[in-house]
């Protein structure tokens, strides 16, 4: 007999594989060409970093007391392009926040098996939701260029909802969506903080997946997690949420 009705999943080190550099100086280029092919006229990559942490310091303020606060980079970028009086639309500022991910990205896959799992949890009649720490601009594309978007029965992402995790009001957003007991849901992720710390903070158990963009001071078995695995291992997902453990 399976163990809960719903398996909440981390996507970034947990469903997909992926490194990202957003610090390099390409990809704050990259930002420049595409607010400027937009209409405006950065100078050069710095001047568009600059910007973009001003626009994102004020897209902070006035939530310096929840530190759990998500803001959404779509208002980021257009109001990058009003700086230079330009008037974008979400489309355009979504289509801009692609443009500086893709820059970013070197590698971009699923952990083989994830579109297995998910298959299997659906045919044993539990449900698939998705909770992760993310950005929309990207994370949205990215869920349609590898099918998850149609694959997940829910999908919740931090800045459409203005909090993340480890806080526990993402957890809970989850369960109420759901119309779940917090006992009858797991949270699978490759963060003992945010993932399995988080879900315990709204009192959901765990399965901590130990991948290679684990954070680095993470050990390689969470003490608070009911299962630990070394890497993607979905079939001990499986096996335990369904009980063959």
């Amino acid at each position: 007999m399976a163990r809960y009705d719903a398996v909440f999943f981390d996507l970034y080190g947990t469903l997909i594989d992926i490194r990202t550099d957003e610090w390099s100086q390409a990809a704050w280029e990259a930002l420049r060409v595409a607010l400027n092919d937009a209409g405006a006229g950065y100078a050069d990559g710095d001047e568009a970093k600059r910007r973009f942490d001003e626009e994102l310091a004020r897209e902070m303020s006035g939530h310096e007391d929840d530190r759990w606060y998500e803001p959404e980079y779509i208002p980021v970028y257009q109001r990058m392009l009003a700086a230079h009086g330009v008037d974008a639309d979400e489309s355009t500022a979504r289509a801009i926040g692609w443009v500086f991910r893709h820059s970013t990205t070197s590698l971009f896959r699923l952990y083989p098996g994830v579109l297995e799992l998910l298959e299997a949890l659906g045919k044993a009649g539990i449900r698939t939701v998705l909770v992760s720490n993310a950005q929309s601009s990207f994370t949205r594309p990215e869920l349609a260029l590898l099918g998850l978007d149609k694959t997940l029965d829910r999908i919740l992402i931090s800045s459409e909802e203005g909090t993340r995790k480890p806080g526990p009001k993402l957890f809970e957003l989850a369960l109420r969506r759901e119309g779940i007991d917090a006992k009858r849901a797991v949270m699978v992720g490759n963060d003992t903080t945010c993932d399995i710390a988080g879900a315990a903070s709204a009192g959901i158990d765990g399965i901590y997946l130990h991948t290679e963009i684990s954070p680095e001071s993470d050990p390689d078995e969470c003490p608070q997690a009911l299962l630990s695995c070394k890497g993607a291992d979905y079939g001990a997902v499986l096996d335990f949420v369904l009980g063959r453990d």
